[in-house]
This record gives structure tokens, C-alpha cells and sequence, in this order.
């Protein structure tokens, strides 16, 4: 059985990438929304060739494995009819098949464990195998197995399709991966893996390939998916209203009544008596 390697490639840039778009949208957040002219258009610019004189690379840096078969030894297909074969066999079949990734001191060494707690066709608390799906994934009229089961104790989930050649069982997918989700679109496989980036995941796409006879990695997508979570000055609290200041209301009192006028005493005793 072939190595198991991560499927992800340069995904550091891709979150630098990211990052940069972040702030780019945090700086628009006080934008209105409306229209906006975008000015003069520029005039197009041919793409810049650098380094014409540099020796390409005659292999890739990093090993990654688009596609591969393998036959699955000791699960027979009765009548070619490949909804016969027992999942739970399938897994079991694997695990003996890599003692260095389900043995005692293996990766997935706790996978082991768990499945046998697998009731016939999968089933049980502890059972790691998920529900299996059938679908026409090569084109032939004849319905594919995609199998997925936990692998304990990472956080990661192994993804399997599998067809009948010849009387046998063949896996043409094999992808160990964090998954979110995973999604049949016609004859694609579409596996959707958190990006560490609020707001994005990665999405890789599998499609079968007639001439490989087997399920090849198509495309590699590094999608925003909601809204990006930033935050924003609080506006300062308006001030709160003067409390207006009563007028002051005299009331009449003792010492503000007005004088009471003197009567004029009129002529003096003394005068009138001339």
C-alpha cells in the first residue's frame, strides 16, 4: 500500500493571501455600499516572463499523488455487485493490509481498537466507520463505493472510493485528510478542509479519469465561505443633555411689600391759632 501524504500544497502562501484580503476588508467596513466609478480602465499589460534562461524542473518538488489502484485482498464481490460487499470488511481489510499505520505503536493505532466494537455493516457508539454512499462515479452504469471512517486518535478522516474489475474489489481513491464536510457533484468527489483562516476553507476536487481508471485530483480551491470577523471602534457615546436650570420665582415676603405712604399732619396748632 502507498505512503498516505498530506494533499495539501503551499497553503502557507495561501493564507498570506488571505490575510492581506482580510485587512483589505476591514479597512472598507465603513464603506456605504453604493456605486463607485473605477476611473479610466487600464491599458492591458502582457504578463512578464522572468528568468527565461532558468532550467525548468524535470520533477516536482513535492511527491503528490494524483491517482493510484489497489486491489483490496481477501473481500470477494459476489456478482460483481459491489452494494454485496460488507463495509466493515472493506476497513478491516485495510488495516491488516498497513500494520505501520493501524499497528499498536501506528498512527491510527486507535482505529484499530474501535472497530471492533463494529457491528455487521458498521454500527455502535464506538464504531469509527461512517455511512457508506453508492454512486455511478466512472461512467460505467454501475454504482462505486465511497466509504469514510474516522482515524483515531488525529483529527483526521480517511476517504475511500472504491469499483469492480474483473470480479474485483479495487480502491480508487484514497485521501486521508481534517475534513468539514465532502460532497458527491456528478462524477466528482469534493472534500472541503478548514483553512485556519476565519471565514475560508480549502476545497479539493477528485474526478475519475478513464484512462488512469482511477479518481484524480482535479482542482484545489481556497474559498472564503461567510464573514470575516473583525472588529470595529465603537462610536463614543453622545453626551448626555444639559438638565436645564430652573428660573428662580420670587415670593412676596415681609421685607418685599411696598412702603405704606405718611399722611401729610397738615397745619401746625400754632398757626392756626393766629
Amino acid at each position: 500500500m502507498p505512503s498516505r501524504r498530506p494533499r495539501r500544497l503551499l497553503r502557507g502562501a495561501a493564507v498570506a493571501a488571505a490575510v492581506a484580503l482580510s485587512a483589505a476588508v476591514v479597512a472598507g467596513c465603513g464603506d456605504s455600499g453604493g456605486l463607485l466609478a473605477a476611473g479610466a480602465t487600464p491599458t492591458a499589460i502582457s504578463p512578464a516572463k522572468l528568468w527565461p534562461d532558468l532550467r525548468p524542473a524535470s520533477s516536482p518538488a513535492w511527491p503528490y499523488d494524483v491517482g493510484s489502484t489497489e486491489t483490496v485482498k481477501g473481500v470477494t464481490v459476489p456478482g460483481d455487485d459491489i452494494r454485496t460487499v460488507d463495509p466493515v470488511a472493506v476497513v478491516r481489510a485495510e488495516i491488516a493490509s498497513d500494520p505501520a499505520d493501524y499497528g499498536a505503536k501506528g498512527t491510527y493505532h486507535e482505529t484499530t481498537d474501535r472497530m471492533k466494537s463494529c457491528g455487521a455493516h458498521g454500527g455502535g457508539a464506538r464504531c469509527p466507520l461512517l455511512k457508506p454512499y453508492y454512486r455511478d462515479l466512472t461512467g460505467d452504469g454501475r454504482d462505486e463505493l465511497t466509504l469514510g471512517f474516522r482515524l483515531y486518535p488525529t483529527n483526521q478522516t480517511a476517504l475511500r472510493v472504491y469499483t469492480v474489475e474483473r470480479h474485483r474489489l479495487v480502491q480508487v481513491l484514497d485521501d486521508n485528510d481534517a475534513i468539514i464536510g465532502v460532497e458527491l457533484a456528478g462524477r466528482t468527489v469534493i472534500v472541503r478542509s478548514p483553512a485556519g483562516i476565519s471565514g475560508y476553507e480549502y476545497r479539493t476536487t477528485w474526478a475519475w479519469d478513464p484512462e488512469q481508471r482511477t479518481m484524480v485530483f482535479s482542482r484545489d480551491e481556497f474559498l472564503r465561505t461567510g464573514r470575516l470577523r473583525h472588529h470595529r471602534t465603537p462610536a463614543p457615546a453622545p453626551a448626555p443633555a444639559p438638565t436645564p436650570t430652573p428660573t428662580p420665582v420670587l415670593t412676596p415676603s415681609s421685607d418685599l411689600t411696598a412702603p405704606t405712604s405718611t399722611p401729610d399732619p397738615g397745619p401746625s396748632a400754632s398757626a392756626g391759632a393766629r
